[in-house]
């Protein structure tokens, strides 16, 4: 009797065992950007000069606080869980002042740890840590070519010429990325912002 039951003492130990070396309980090795959408904006308009927003920038900036709160996008409400900006500099502060209002609305805090040319290391950080899965992103126009890239879409497949128009403000690129984190082929795509009024 006492062979029995340490024999099924011993099958339930290895079978406990096997369990838990399963790869089905092994950590998730899947990037920061599995399953994300991200949509890149241009800031909004800015002043003959100074670091701020025109006053045709500040109203955008206030029409996307209910724009994006939330934002229809291929029939389903894309609310952004995470926002960044490029940092101030002395030339500009427009990206994250593009986003104060929608901050301020969805009570969250914008990531503003990379200067507008650091894309790559912006897209590492990205790809590596913990974050939400609706990423909003507002950057100077000039690097916007550069940051679609690093993401790993092809900027002129998008943009005339592979830049952004210097006048062109009402753009919205949309990029997904499977479970992997690895971009969607073919989902990379600009639709235009309809702020109305």
């Amino acid at each position: 009797m006492k062979r029995l039951v340490l024999a099924a003492m011993w099958m339930m130990a290895f079978a406990l065992s096997a369990l838990t070396a399963s790869p089905s309980v092994a950590k998730d090795t899947t990037t920061g950007l599995a399953d994300a959408t991200v949509l890149i904006v241009r800031h909004g308009e800015k002043p003959d000069s100074g670091p701020d927003l025109s006053p045709a920038g500040e109203a955008r900036a206030r029409a996307y606080a209910s724009y994006f709160h939330p934002f229809m996008l291929d029939g389903a409400p894309f609310v952004p869980d995470m926002l960044v900006a490029s940092a101030d500099s002395k030339n500009s502060a427009r990206e994250r002042l593009t986003l104060a209002p929608l901050a301020e609305a969805l009570k969250l805090p914008i990531d503003q740890r990379f200067a507008d040319r650091e894309v790559q290391e912006l897209v590492a950080a990205l790809s590596s840590e913990t974050h939400g899965k609706s990423i909003l992103i507002a950057w100077h126009h000039g690097q916007l070519g550069k940051l679609i890239k690093a993401f790993g879409a092809d900027p002129k497949a998008l943009l005339p010429g592979g830049k952004w128009p210097g006048d062109e403000f009402n753009w919205i690129v949309v990029l997904r990325f499977d479970h992997k984190g690895q971009l969607v082929p073919g989902s990379a795509r600009i639709i235009e912002v309809k702020l109305g009024g």
